[in-house]
Order: structure tokens, then sequence, then C-alpha cells
């Protein structure tokens, strides 16, 4: 049972890393961008929603969603300001131009709130379990980030295969410019694209604020493992974002059951492993497709 415990702990923090992936997937998915910027927009937003929380009598769930709003419109304008005139200096210039996004943004969270350990108080909820049978229990809040993913990576793709837009954004993806003969404005479905990237990324720092301690530097790790948990699953694949995130969390803990130092490292001798054996991930399929 030790070991079962181990697997189901694993898949449910297999959640929070696709939660925390399916934003950068998309943006690879659609604009062909690795957002060095990730990690630290995943943090600012687990920032917004606490200071959200503290400073007005709101509900922490309109808290969540104010902030995956906000994050969304900074999205669409950090993309049609920014990265739309990076995408025409080459393939290097938006990871540069990314990178150095995240620089600055961690800087600014340094001097704003300080580099204390904060988190997002959800009361009882961060402790409350269900047992499911001797030895084997299941944390409400992690199960409950699990079908948070699930649901935002089933409804980022049903948007992009069933809606007009979604269709038009693929279009773009797949050949910019026969979107544009056919009158399609490539800035502004880069733009969908990147809020619909940022509003999810701002969903998942909310969920990581309110499971973990955050620092303005926490950003690092969270961009380590969603670009693992994206390489596993296979670059622009948002399934598989979702089983490279499960294949990750499972690796960790039961690592971590094999000996309590080991847990990281074996998610990133996986990472290693699936690089070396299948590069591709093991579900290559792009988001447009």
């Amino acid at each position: 049972m030790t070991w079962v415990n181990a697997v189901v702990q694993g898949l449910l923090l297999g959640g929070q890393y696709a939660l925390l992936a399916c934003g950068l997937s998309l943006v690879f998915g659609v604009m062909r961008i690795v957002n060095l910027a990730h990690g630290a927009l995943a943090v600012t937003a687990a920032y917004l929603t606490l200071w959200l929380s503290q400073r007005t009598s709101l509900p922490l769930v309109v808290c969540l969603v104010a902030s995956v709003l906000v994050f969304a419109g900074v999205g669409y304008l950090l993309q049609r300001g920014l990265l739309n005139r990076a995408l025409r200096g080459g393939e290097l210039a938006p990871l540069l131009v990314t990178f150095g996004l995240a620089v600055i943004v961690v800087n600014l969270l340094q001097e704003i709130a300080t580099a204390n350990s904060r988190s997002i108080s959800i009361g009882g909820l961060a402790t409350s379990s269900t047992r499911i049978v001797d030895g084997l229990s299941i944390g409400v809040f992690s199960l409950l980030t699990l079908v948070v993913a699930v649901a935002l990576i089933g409804l980022i793709q049903l948007f992009l295969s069933r809606t007009a837009v979604g269709r038009a954004m693929r279009a773009t993806s797949d050949d910019p410019g026969a979107a544009r003969l056919m009158g399609i404005d490539d800035r502004h479905m880069y733009g969908l694209a990147t809020a619909i990237a940022v509003g999810s990324v701002a969903a998942a720092g909310a969920f990581l604020g309110m499971s973990t301690q955050f620092t303005p530097g926490y950003g690092d790790l969270v961009l380590i493992f969603a670009f693992e948990a994206v390489i596993i699953g296979g670059l622009g694949s948002l399934w598989g974002t979702l089983l490279g995130g499960l294949v990750l969390g499972v690796a960790q803990t039961v690592g971590a059951q094999v000996e309590p130092a080991y847990g990281i490292l074996f998610g990133h001798v996986v990472f290693l492993a699936v690089l070396a054996l299948k590069p591709s991930g093991l579900m290559p399929r792009t988001v447009t497709a």
C-alpha cells in the first residue's frame, strides 16, 4: 500500500505540474515561443491573489478569477506590445525578451514584496483529506488542483478545435501568411493565445500559492518543472502536457519513497530519459493538429 500511496500522491502532484505547464505548452504550440518568464508570471499571480484576498473582503475564488482576468489582459498587451515585435527578430529574440522580462519581474517583486516567504491561506482545505482505504488518503485540495488542471486543458483544447477563433488561431500557427490572405489578423490571434496562456498561468500561480510558500525567486523552480512536463508530454501537445505532469509527479514521489532526498532527482532522471529515448515526447502531437 505504501507504493500505491506514492503513486497516487504523485498523480495529484502531477496535476499541479500540468496546471503550471499548460500555458507554456499553448504559447509554444501556437507561436513557437519558449516563455522564460512563465515561472515569474505564475509567482506574480500568486502575489496578486494574496494581495486581493488580504486587502479586500472578496471571497478567495473571486480574487482568483480577478487575477486570471487581469493577467489575461496583461498577456494580450504583452504579446501585442512586445512579443509580436520580437517575433520579427527571429527565433532567438523572443527567448531573450522573455528572459529579460523574467529578470525585471523578479527584481520588482523583490523590491515590492521583499524576500519573505508568503502563502495564500485556504483554511481547513489545506489539511482536509479523504480516506480511501487504510494507508491511503487523498488531499481534497490536491484533488481539486488535478480536476482544475484537467478541466482547464480540456476547455482550451475544445476552444482550439471547435470554435471559429480557435480554428483561426490554429491556421495562424500553421501558416501566418496564408492566414493573413484569408483576412485573419495574426497579431490579434497571437495576442488572444497569449492572453489565454497567461490567464492559465495566473490560475496556476494562485493554486501554487495556496499549496506552498513562495518567494519572488520561486518562479525559477516553477519554470523547470513546467518545462520538464511539456518536454515529457511532447512540445505543443496539451494532453501530452497533462501526461507529462503526471509522469513527473509520480517519478518524484516514487523517488522520494526510495530515498527522501532523491525525489526531485528522480524527476530529472525521467525527464532526461524521455529526452534521450523519445525526444518528441510521449504524445508528440502539436496543439494545432
